[in-house]
């Protein structure tokens, strides 16, 4: 009997399995079609599909693109993101909006548009608009008013940009690994390159394949494009102007762990993305990359794009996958672990896009060669994304082991003239802050860590004297509170009271039992991350609250 609920849990995931992610899209065009989601369309999606009425509800009360009233004639997304937040000098003032936006279109506030570069942004339909003013009455004819974002390998032959530099085509290994190398072959690669997971974990790929491999088939892969950290968006870069080498490294990634299907979730704030993806998709499939009997070997693989409906916390894996079926994006207590219990209750392995992005280079050159870039305890490259208060700002490949000030200094050039650099966040909302000062820190998740910050997805926002340590705290909490899913309480209960107490008329700083709190007892890295993302601010900023701020 105290097994039961849990069996029939699962059952009810395998049999609407992935095919949940129905849910979404049927949710969104009651929203389109009527505006918002009323109690009537989440009964009648439910009835359709044959789910339980609360599976639907629950989906639609939790994600931020089905939880705002949608006018078909305009929708525009307003980035309030931290390299936002920076660009506008600390202010979340929107009289710079022409005309009356609420009368005439529906706005939606959005933690990160994908274009730090060139803050502040906002997304007038599927357009991207960058500066101010940001929405104009002829926002659909501004397009080149977007720059095209830089990159470039810092300091070593490119390898998750090779097919940006030119350095290699996409799809170059796969249609010989799947006729003539054995999958294990790709494992034990990946096991000598010593290549991490490069969504913020850090964790072995090679070990994350193993167990999924290790598990009965079906098996899954699945492809987290969901790039939520405000100020990182090198996964934008990557499916948007290489997706066939994000495809590539997640076909070999399903080859690796005995999948026949996988599935890639890109954030629904990245719909060139979503385009380009699904495009890639089709001409692999045209070109027999994908499909039945891939290039005449005994292979099946294909792939499924899905767009996510607004979370931050569905970037953690267990979330994510929840997503991926159409429920809500909550994180979920492990073991069981996704490699053992994951998508449908299968066997699957989540990577990040630029993770799955280094395995065609992996695979080509050898593990050897990829060990040999970075540090000896951290192989290999990282992309970091510049925003743009620097004077370079964009996307660079650097090795493992690259100071900060390299990155802040020599790679983007310092801060614009007319600002002095006060702090700069490493990491995200789950990373910290790092004083002007304090920057003689190698690119490595340890040394971060024991710095107060941490690597994150590698989004360095550059932020100057203009902005106020009081404006950051409202901001990191106003964040935080908003995109805590709700699933523990030292999270939930922590974030609002940490916004309260900032929005309180003397500003009053969070106890450290609160903080304590939320980094002992969240059931996920967004809890913790928070409360040491709230520790460094402090101290970076002590003055500012009265204190001596540290060097």
């Amino acid at each position: 009997m105290g097994s039961a609920p849990r069996d029939a849990f699962i059952d009810w995931q395998t049999r609407f399995g992935v095919d949940g992610a129905e849910i979404v899209r049927r949710l969104k065009e009651a929203q389109t079609d009527h505006g918002t989601i009323a109690r009537s369309d989440v009964r009648t999606v439910a009835q359709d599909l044959g789910m339980p009425v609360a599976a639907v509800a629950g989906t639609a009360a939790f994600y931020a693109d089905l939880a705002v009233p949608v006018r078909q004639e305009r929708h525009v997304r307003m980035c309030r993101g931290t390299a936002c937040f920076v660009a506008t000098g600390g202010s979340a003032d929107e009289s710079h909006l022409d005309g009356d936006p609420g009368g005439s279109a529906s706005v939606q506030h959005v933690y990160c548009l994908g274009y730090c570069y060139a803050a502040p942004a906002a997304m007038d339909g599927a357009t991207p608009v960058v500066g101010r003013p940001l929405i104009a009455a002829n926002a659909v004819d501004r397009r080149e008013d977007v720059p095209v974002i830089p990159f470039r390998a810092a300091d070593s032959e490119a390898v998750v940009l090779a097919g940006l530099t030119g350095a290699a085509r996409s799809w170059q290994v796969w249609p010989e690994v799947v006729k003539t190398t054995p999958p294990e072959h790709i494992r034990n690669e990946v096991l000598r390159a010593g290549l991490r997971g490069r969504g913020g974990a850090g964790y072995p790929i090679a070990a994350k394949w193993a167990a999924a491999g290790a598990g009965d088939p079906p098996r899954y892969v699945v492809a987290n494009g969901d790039e939520g950290d405000p100020g990182s968006y090198c996964d934008r870069l990557l499916m948007e102007y290489d997706p066939a080498r994000v495809l590539e490294g997640l076909a070999l990634a399903g080859y690796a762990v005995g999948a026949q299907h996988a599935y890639v979730l890109v954030r629904s704030e990245y719909p060139a993305a979503v385009d380009a993806m699904r495009a890639a998709v089709d001409e692999a499939r045209r070109a027999g990359h994908l499909g039945s009997g891939v290039h005449g070997a005994d292979v099946d693989f294909d792939v499924t794009i899905l767009v996510g409906a607004g979370s931050y916390v569905a970037g953690e894996e267990t979330a994510l996958l929840r997503s991926v079926q159409g429920l809500r994006g909550g994180v979920q207590a492990r073991p069981p672990y996704p490699t053992a219990r994951g998508l449908a209750a299968r066997p699957t392995a989540v990577n990040n896009v630029e993770t799955l992005a280094a395995v065609p280079w992996i695979v080509q050159h050898g593990g050897p060669a990829y060990a040999a870039l970075g540090l000896p305890e951290e192989n290999g490259t990282k992309l970091v994304s510049l925003n743009g208060l620097f004077r370079r700002p964009g996307v660079y490949e650097v090795e493992f082991g690259t100071s900060l000030r390299t990155i802040v200094e020599t790679l983007g050039g310092g801060v614009r003239d007319g600002q002095t650099l006060r702090a700069v966040q490493v990491g995200g909302p789950l990373g910290g802050f790092l004083g002007s000062d304090d920057l003689d820190v190698p690119l490595s998740a340890p040394a971060l860590a024991e710095a107060g910050a941490a690597l994150g997805h590698g989004g360095i926002v550059a932020i100057g004297d203009t902005v106020r340590g009081q404006e950051l705290l409202h901001h990191l909490w106003t964040l935080a509170d908003a995109e805590s899913c709700g699933a523990c309480s030292p999270c939930r209960v922590g974030s609002r009271q940490g916004l309260e107490l900032c929005s309180a008329p003397d500003q009053r700083l969070p106890p450290e039992r609160l903080l304590q709190t939320m980094e002992r007892g969240s059931l996920c890295a967004f809890g913790r991350g928070i409360a040491g993302a709230v520790r460094s601010l402090l101290r970076v900023y002590a003055a500012d609250f009265g204190g001596t701020e540290e060097s």
